[in-house]
């Protein structure tokens, strides 16, 4: 090959060379999620750059990108109660940055903005909202805690960054402190069953006296309607009697038979032993009348 075929070779090679720098260094592309924060020079563009392929300036303009997806992290917080006990508290923060905050998060704020925005913002506001409240408390009212949290969060961070949520993990307490927690909630516990002791007792107790009032009332009421009406006595003892006749012996202690006990007393009589012999004549069967014998 000739010196001007080797130079065209060259030439061709060196400008296919170019165009490929060309093309890497002024080109990007912003992934799903992302947005981009154009910087020439040092100088920042007030407009990000969305998702997808775009261009720009080679060798002098860079592409930051930004996430704007929703983001989790692990913070630790310790804090004091009203009562100067010392809390432990495990938390994990849900946020995320909208995309009309890139720029100027990029521009204010160095490095990640959870570390140097979110986290300090809601370290300030639980221990804010612990120190109104007891340790006893702060367990109790896990959720109220949360939420009041969140809220003086989202005041403090503004509108840069959403804070989504805040999840209390955990709650960690000396262990004095627990073991005089639960001593307490099981006194509260024991006060609570006497007192539920108590109450059940008292509604027996009330049960008892409306129910001995009724039957008082009731007792009134039927002595007044006997007062009004004896025949009604005739007509209980008519609908309540067995159909067995019955026997009065006696004089002043009278004593109540019936007729079957009667022929039992008669046949006694007869089988008695008189000069060692047995009678056996048959005992009359008594009549169906009531009879009144006086000894």
């Amino acid at each position: 090959m000739s010196t001007q075929g080797i130079a065209r070779v060259i030439g061709v090679g060196l400008l296919l060379f170019s165009a490929l720098i060309m093309a890497s260094t002024g080109t990007f592309v912003v992934k799903p999620g992302y947005r981009g924060i154009e910087v020439t020079l040092g100088q920042i563009s007030p407009a990000f750059k969305p998702e997808g392929f775009g261009v720009k300036t080679p060798f002098v303009t860079e592409i930051v990108p930004i996430s704007v997806r929703q983001q989790t992290a692990e913070e630790l917080a310790e804090c004091y109660s009203s009562d100067l006990q010392q809390i432990r508290v495990d938390l994990r923060l849900l946020y995320r940055i909208p995309e009309t905050s890139v720029v100027k998060i990029f521009q204010d704020y160095d490095g990640d903005p959870f570390e140097s925005l979110v986290a300090p913002r809601v370290q300030e506001a639980l221990k804010e909202v612990a120190a109104l409240q007891s340790a006893e408390q702060i367990v109790k009212n896990r959720e109220q805690i949360k939420t009041r949290s969140l809220e003086i969060a989202r005041r403090k961070i503004g509108p840069l960054v959403v804070l989504e949520d805040i999840v209390i993990q955990n709650i960690a307490l000396t262990r004095e402190l627990e073991h005089a927690i639960e001593a307490k909630m099981v006194q509260e516990q024991e006060a609570s069953k006497s007192k539920y002791f108590q109450q059940r007792v008292q509604i027996e107790a009330d049960t008892a006296v409306i129910r001995a009032k009724g039957e008082a009332e009731s007792i009134v009421i039927r002595g007044e309607a006997l007062k009004k009406n004896p025949a009604f006595v005739d007509l209980q003892i008519v609908e309540r009697w067995d159909g067995i006749a019955p026997l009065v012996i006696g004089g002043k202690d009278q004593v109540l038979l019936n007729f079957q006990d009667l022929d039992r007393l008669k046949g006694q009589k007869t089988e008695a032993p008189t000069s060692g012999s047995r009678s056996t004549s048959p005992t009359p069967p008594a009549t169906p009348a009531t009879r009144s014998i006086k000894r």
